[in-house]
C-alpha cells in the first residue's frame, strides 16, 4: 500500500498502516532536520513504515535508524520495506522485545513510538486489527507507559520522544505518571493523536 511517498508491504501478521499517521512521520522528519546528531529509534515498528516514511522525507544520508519489534514477522517486513525504499543500508531493524531494544549506552535523538494504546476491553471493536499491536491494557496506558519509560532511558541531551495514542486524555495521564519526561506538545491526526515527549528539566 503507499505510504506517503513510499509503497509499504505489509500483511495479517502486523497492524495495517494507517494513512494518518504519516502525520507522525513528517513531524519526525522535521525535528530531526535541526535535532543533534545521531540516530533515530522507532519501538514497535511493525512494517517500519513511520521511521521509513521519516527517513525517507528527512533526506540527510547521515542520520540512520534503529527500527525494533519484538515480532520476527514484523521484523521480515521492516527490512523489505527498507530495502524498497533504497534505505537498507542505513535502516538497522531488530527483533527485540523493550528491555533489550537498545544497549544501556546506546542513546537516540529521536524515538518515536506507535505502542499498543486500546483499551482491552475495546479491542473487540476493532477486529481486523492483530490483538498483540493495539491491546495496551486496562486503560490503554500500560503499553505506552512502558514504551515511554523505555524511550527516556535512551535519549540523547536535546532528544526527544514522539508517542502515538488514542487521545489527548491519554497524553495527559501519561504525563502525569511519568517522571522523567513532560508532555510538550499534542497533534492531532484522523484516527489518533502525536505526543511529544521532552525530558523533564531538573
Amino acid at each position: 500500500m503507499t505510504f506517503g511517498d513510499l509503497e509499504i508491504a505489509y500483511d495479517e501478521r502486523v497492524l495495517k498502516p494507517r494513512p494518518w499517521t504519516t502525520m507522525q512521520a513528517e513531524w519526525a522528519a522535521e525535528l530531526l532536520a535541526g535535532w543533534p546528531a545521531g540516530p533515530a529509534l522507532e519501538l514497535g515498528a511493525g512494517a517500519g513504515q513511520i521511521g521509513l516514511l521519516a527517513l525517507h522525507r528527512l533526506g540527510n544520508p547521515a542520520r540512520r535508524l534503529v527500527s525494533v519489534d519484538d515480532s520476527v514477522a514484523a521484523c521480515e517486513l521492516a527490512r523489505v520495506n527498507a530495502e524498497a525504499a533504497g534505505l537498507a543500508d542505513r535502516v538497522d531493524v531488530r527483533q527485540a522485545d523493550l528491555a533489550h531494544a537498545a544497549g544501556p549506552d546506546e542513546l537516540f535523538a529521536l524515538i518515536v513510538a506507535d505502542p499498543p494504546w486500546v483499551p482491552t476491553g475495546r479491542t473487540q471493536h476493532h477486529p481486523e486489527d492483530p490483538q498483540r499491536a493495539i491491546d495496551g491494557g486496562r486503560d490503554g496506558l500500560a503499553a505506552p507507559l512502558a514504551f515511554a519509560r523505555t524511550a527516556a532511558r535512551h535519549l540523547l541531551p536535546g532528544g526527544a520522544v514522539l508517542l502515538q495514542l488514542g487521545a489527548p486524555e491519554q497524553a495527559y495521564a501519561l504525563a502525569h505518571e511519568l517522571r522523567t519526561l513532560t508532555l510538550a506538545e499534542i497533534r492531532f491526526g484522523a484516527g489518533g493523536i502525536v505526543a511529544l515527549l521532552r525530558p523533564t528539566e531538573r
